[in-house]
């Protein structure tokens, strides 16, 4: 019996580290299944392709990443991009930003587009 009681002690004295900010891991989550449509045109290392790089998106304004050339709406949009934002954009890209150049429909599931949400949140 001491061995589950000692294993429950380390893994809860771990995410009291995670959550303290003592442990950093090196690197974000694998990415889930779903964004593979999205990686067709967008990073998450920080180089821009088709589409601006998605490393560090939330809290960024829409519109504002350094290198990439935005159409007009996206830039007047002024979207703080949070985890609510992010998923009404996935949900309907050009209901949120109408006129934006993005050529895509949407993530219609929504725990598809919680699932990439969360990841995004991790890419900093």
């Amino acid at each position: 019996m001491k061995a589950p009681i000692l294993l429950l002690a380390a893994a809860s004295a771990a995410g009291l580290l995670l959550r303290a900010g003592a442990v950093h891991p090196q690197e974000p989550a694998a990415a889930p299944t779903e964004f593979s449509a999205c990686a067709v045109c967008h990073s998450t290392d920080g180089s821009e392709g088709t589409g601006p790089t998605l490393k560090g998106v939330v809290g960024r304004t829409s519109g504002s990443a350094a290198g990439f050339r935005y159409s007009r709406a996206m830039r007047v949009a002024a979207i703080t991009w949070d985890a609510g934002t992010l998923d009404r954009y996935l949900a309907d890209p050009q209901g949120l930003v109408p006129g934006n150049v993005m050529p895509f429909a949407g993530v219609e599931e929504a725990a598809a587009r919680a699932r990439i949400v969360a990841w995004l949140v991790t890419l900093r």
